[in-house]
């Protein structure tokens, strides 16, 4: 059942592939692929290029894919390792998505962070207009942090801060 339906959503890709992503397998393997990602135009990390690997379970669709950036992302929702904190690839996941609703997910969450659901062990500062990222290390991780949004000159900011640290 797996190996058709990832041969289904392969063709389904090749015919109309999600707007700036690409995916399919690694050689021969049909459970092991290899996406691009490019960086959203509205997002820090446009016109940069990601590299996503994807692991097809054997009881795909019946459970989630292992998708993972290949690429370093510095990301509130993205590990060091790469793994992605996204609902749909663990308990919202369903039969009914399909990679390339994954890989849309994936781009909008370049987009838009979650912050109810970050993953960041620094603070990540992303400054939209400029497409710079610069981490700094103020406190230990999400646990004692919140997630704020600061309107500075150069654009929207995304700050994590240290629950006993003022933003101003």
């Amino acid at each position: 059942m797996a190996s058709k339906r990832i041969l289904k959503e392969l063709k389904d890709l090749q015919k109309d592939p999600p707007t700036s992503c690409s995916a399919g397998p690694v050689g021969e393997d049909m459970f092991h692929w290899q996406a691009t990602i490019m960086g959203p135009q509205d997002s820090p990390y446009a016109g940069g290029v990601f590299l996503v690997t994807i692991h097809f379970p054997l009881d795909y669709p019946f459970k989630p894919p292992k998708v993972a950036f290949r690429t370093k992302v510095f990301h509130p929702n993205i590990n060091s390792n790469g793994s992605i904190c996204l609902d749909i690839l663990k308990e919202q996941w369903s039969p009914a998505l399909t990679i390339s609703k994954v890989l849309l997910s994936i781009c909008s969450l370049l987009t838009d962070p979650n912050p109810d659901d970050p993953w960041c062990q620094k603070l990540l500062i992303c400054t939209r207009q400029t497409g710079r990222s610069m981490s700094k290390l103020l406190g230990a991780g999400p646990r004692n942090t919140r997630w704020v949004s600061v309107i500075s000159r150069q654009g929207l900011d995304w700050v994590y801060v240290r629950n006993d640290v003022d933003v101003v």
